[in-house]
């Protein structure tokens, strides 16, 4: 190495200047040394160099990885889903050849905490599978929730109507029998899910309010409370509608809910159907959940009360009002195992008891099983007995039910 630099300085020398001295062996050293001190301090600034450029991508790297895993401490993946098996044996041949299997629903949900005070919560449901005629893909929540005060938020998008028992909480496990009960499916049209605004909170202890504005429903040609559900899906808002409800949860194993729904006009101005003058609409629901040990209860009634006007409309006979109700005791034999009966009566035409609307009420009995493998895995039984006061009904069938749920 030395020679290489003093080959160099000499070649140097020499080239600089044809009549320059020539340089003593003092000199020659000295002028080594210089070169041997700068190629030293070049070294040194090239390590310095190396170290920061280490350092920089070390710190992006451990930055990337502290982003990534601090988006997937604040994001939420989950779902549940159903499989079913009808076996039913009705009063006609369409009724009696009521024998499916089918993946009822299979949901997906994803949140994710901006902040201590800012969330995303949605749900994606795909329905019998397919999105053919009988399936269907839909968005059944999508909203962004603020903690704007302590115990009190408010939530915009889409929501589900603070109604009811099932409509909110309807994973498979948290509630007994294959299918949901029909009350909470034709007076209450779970899963009832709505575009708008929404407060809640805690008024004192034990205390809960919900207050809602949100599209209302747009009475469709059959005008069933169910059918009119629009889903949030380019919903007609030409009319609000709001929903309050208030709980008590203040003694342990005890839930005591009343909300009251008011729908400013059914048709939304004639769309559906057409014609006709606006028609109002409340709905009151009261329920009840008690548990205690292996003892449960649960009891529901809810009521339609609708403006005469829908009396007018083809098929509207005994429509102005509609109700229904239910009771469900149950007992957890084992941890895993649990039985259930309910007893529940739907009358979509309770308004009249003469023409289409003479016995309208439907009843349904409901024994069956529960068991739970996992917490959050169930399987299901349940035999049901239907007792229309209408006798001729297609509605009455008779049967047994199986199913598997699962949620995470």
């Amino acid at each position: 190495m030395k020679k290489s630099l003093l080959a160099l300085a000499l070649a140097g020398l020499y080239a600089g200047s044809a009549s320059a001295a020539t340089p003593s062996v003092e000199e020659m050293w000295e002028i080594i040394q210089q070169q041997q001190a700068e190629i030293t301090r070049l070294k040194g600034d090239q390590q310095a160099t190396d170290a920061k450029v280490e350092a920089t991508a070390e710190a992006f790297e451990s930055s990337a990885v502290s982003s990534v895993a601090e988006w997937v401490n604040k994001t939420t993946i989950g779902g549940y889903g159903e499989v079913l098996y009808n076996n039913g044996t009705g009063k006609t041949d369409e009724k009696a050849k009521a024998k499916e299997i089918d993946v009822q629903r299979f949901v997906l949900f994803f949140g994710h905490q901006f902040t201590d005070d800012v969330r995303f919560f949605s749900e994606l449901e795909v329905e019998h599978s397919n999105t053919g005629a009988s399936g269907k893909v839909e968005l059944e929540q999508a909203y962004i929730e603020w903690d704007y005060a302590e115990n009190h938020s408010v939530l915009a998008g889409m929501f589900l109507a603070p109604l009811g028992i099932i409509n909110e909480t309807h994973e498979p496990e948290t509630f007994y029998g294959v299918e949901r009960p029909r009350v909470e499916s034709k007076i209450i049209p779970s899963t009832y899910r709505l575009n708008g605004v929404k407060f809640a909170g805690e008024m004192a202890e034990g205390w809960s309010y919900d207050l809602a504005l949100h599209e209302g429903l747009s009475l469709d040609s059959g005008l069933s409370i169910r059918s009119s559900r629009q889903g949030g899906s380019q919903a007609e808002a030409e009319t609000l509608a709001g929903t309050a409800r208030v709980k008590y949860t203040g003694i342990e194993g005890l839930e005591l809910g009343l909300a009251v729904q008011h729908q400013e006009d059914l048709t939304q101005q004639g769309r559906a159907p057409a014609g006709g003058d606006e028609i109002g609409a409340l709905l009151t629901e009261v329920h009840a959940i008690y548990e205690n040990g292996p003892f449960g209860l649960r009891a529901l009634y809810a009521q339609w009360d609708i403006d005469n006007d829908i009396e007018s409309l083809s098929g509207g006979l005994g429509r102005d009002e509609t109700r229904g109700w239910y009771i469900e005791p149950s007992y957890k034999l084992t941890e895993k195992l649990g039985i259930f009966t309910r007893y529940e009566s739907v009358d979509e035409r309770a308004g009249s008891n003469t023409g289409a609307a003479k016995d309208s009420e439907e009843k349904r009995i409901k024994v069956g099983a529960n068991y739970w493998l996992l917490d959050n895995v169930v399987l299901k039984g349940e035999v049901q007995f239907d007792k229309d006061e209408n006798k001729t009904s297609a509605n009455e069938v008779d049967g047994f039910n199986l199913g598997l749920g699962w949620s995470f």
